[in-house]
């Protein structure tokens, strides 16, 4: 009697599965890539940061946060439609960024919209960020105001974003050190494992990945 390997059909539907989770994280990261060079082609490249170093810091920040790259990418890109922020600056935020959304409980979307309009406008900006449950004191408020007043927009955003690394500390990276920031860590790098793949798959097609 000829035989039959009843495990085949389960092998294909596996492999099938894979290659097509790996295409997608792939066109997931291509995605965000894509809109981080259509921002910065938008803005005129105000911050004085390049595509490379802005998925370079987002796979930095992923393996310490328990964020995925394309979840701080994503967080990145919304910082750069504020051309007040440059580069100088641009790593600090990114990163009170994804302390503000573990310490507030809160998505990074919100977080990089509010940091993002308190670096592009403190006065306005720190009192939105008050009402959202950050604590900006009178005596914050005023040392802000008058550096604002005197030109000194730069020192008034590093104040600004000082006070809120007092405040929410390493959040996102103490996170990343728990069990469940460890198990997002190794789920990300799986994750990056199957951009590769996905890659590799759609060259082997001939399709343009560059």
């Amino acid at each position: 009697f000829p035989s039959h390997d009843t495990h085949a059909p389960y092998t294909y539907f596996a492999v099938k599965g894979v290659v097509i989770d790996s295409i997608e994280s792939y066109m997931e990261s291509e995605k965000v890539m894509a809109q981080t060079n259509a921002v910065l082609k938008s803005t005129g490249n105000t911050a004085g940061v390049t595509s490379k170093q802005v998925a370079e810091l987002a796979n930095a920040l992923q393996y310490m946060t328990g964020f995925t790259d394309e979840e701080v990418q994503s967080a990145e890109n919304l910082l750069l439609t504020f051309t007040s922020i440059k580069d100088n600056i641009f790593p600090q935020a990114t990163e009170t960024v994804l302390n503000m959304s573990v310490a507030l409980g809160q998505d990074l979307k919100s977080s990089s919209i509010q940091l993002g309009k308190a670096l592009q406008d403190p006065i306005l900006g720190i009192n939105a960020l008050r009402r959202v449950g950050v604590n900006f004191n009178d005596a914050s408020k005023e040392m802000i105001t008058n550096l604002v007043k005197q030109g000194k927009q730069l020192e008034a955003q590093k104040y600004i974003l000082k006070e809120l690394n007092t405040e929410f500390g390493n959040s996102a990276k103490t996170f990343g050190q728990t069990f469940a920031g460890r198990l997002k860590i190794a789920m990300a790098a799986v994750d990056d494992l199957k951009e590769s793949l996905g890659k590799s798959l759609l060259n082997s097609l001939s399709v343009d990945v560059s």
